[in-house]
């Protein structure tokens, strides 16, 4: 997908339906739906997977704590299922199939709705994006993913160490552990920016080429979409933590504010690449009319030498019949003679004034 499809998103697909029309607008990144259940408690810790959505129904009302993570969401009828179920809003269930959605939070009392972007480059100079939507409940907390493969790992490792603090808390902090797992990736994806950035004002400073400048026009549009994938997240953790409902502890705010701390910490980094590469355009540009300044200096340098003996040779090619030196022995020799001396003479002039 190009970038202006990319910040813009595709939405033809639903031109003319009615709110609500469960329809996957976004490419389909997974070939099989892939759903991973993890059900735990202080003592007890169970993980399964499945292929069939309704093994996750009776995961709905337990003592337990649930986290449903489903892989692969261009199978309508998976989610139509699931939300009949659990009571999810037909509008959340149409933003979970479109994968261009705004990170925004949504408050429907009994449960969270939460759209994050999850980023990642580890194979490609490419930042590779990710609609991640969570749903937070009472006792669970169901991910949906586009495709295998996330960040999620460490949080898995979290989960099966009976004595972690995840293990002893309740979903909303199972929840701010996976909203901390994608922000804290985000410093990774800023480390690789900034180390990509470096190469690129190294040969700005060497020797800028069209590459260059094609270099510094992806980077920029990576930030563009960077910043619209991050921006908006400061005020879904801001929301989260000002919130006033039973499904968020007072001592899980604690935690979102730390992680609203990072989010500020990443959108200043974000910023300041920006700025970064703006002034790299700028000193390419500069290095492109220097370039061109230096070229123009020395044909006029050369021009201006060759003036005065353009000059000489043109008055002794006249060939008038009365012109002493033409018949003298020596004149040849003396002209180029001339000529030499004139030649010398500017070259050390410039020379004087610096301007070779």
């Amino acid at each position: 997908m190009n970038t202006i499809s990319k910040i813009f998103g595709r939405r033809s697909k639903k031109i003319g339906l009615p709110p609500g029309t469960l329809i996957h607008v976004g490419e389909k990144k997974a070939e099989e739906v892939k759903i991973t259940i993890i059900d735990y408690d202080e003592e007890n810790f169970t993980q399964k997977q499945t292929n069939t959505i309704e093994e996750c129904f009776t995961f709905k009302n337990t003592a337990t704590i649930t986290w449903i993570d489903i892989v692969g969401i261009h199978q309508v009828e998976n989610i139509q299922k699931l939300g009949d179920c659990f009571g999810f809003h037909p509008l959340v269930m149409e933003d979970i199939l479109h994968t261009d959605q705004r990170p925004k939070m949504e408050d429907h009392e009994d449960y969270f709705y939460i759209v994050l972007k999850m980023l990642q480059n580890e194979k490609s100079t490419d930042v590779i994006t990710e609609q991640i939507s969570l749903i937070l409940g009472p006792n669970f907390v169901i991910s949906f993913q586009e495709t295998e493969g996330d960040i999620f790992n460490h949080v898995r490792d979290r989960l099966k160490t009976a004595k972690s603090r995840i293990r002893k808390m309740g979903a909303d902090f199972l929840a701010y552990s996976l909203i901390d797992a994608i922000v804290d990736n985000y410093f990774i994806i800023l480390e690789k920016t900034g180390e990509r950035l470096e190469d690129i004002e190294e040969d700005l400073m060497t020797e800028p080429s069209e590459k260059t400048l094609h270099a510094i026009h992806q980077m920029k549009r990576e930030m563009i979409y960077l910043r619209k994938s991050v921006w908006p997240l400061r005020e879904v953790i801001s929301a989260l933590h000002r919130e006033d409902s039973p499904l968020i502890k007072d001592s899980t705010k604690i935690y979102l504010r730390d992680v609203y701390d990072h989010t500020i910490q990443v959108i200043d980094a974000i910023e300041t690449f920006r700025d970064m590469i703006s002034g790299m355009l700028d000193i390419y540009l500069s290095s492109l009319s220097n370039k061109m300044n230096e070229i123009m200096k020395f044909l006029t340098i050369i021009g201006t030498i060759f003036i005065p003996l353009t000059f000489i040779a043109g008055v002794y090619g006249m060939n008038f019949y009365f012109m002493p030196e033409l018949r003298w022995h020596y004149g040849y020799f003396a002209v180029l003679a001339c000529m030499a001396l004139v030649g010398i003479t500017m070259m050390i002039y410039f020379k004087w004034k610096k301007w070779l």
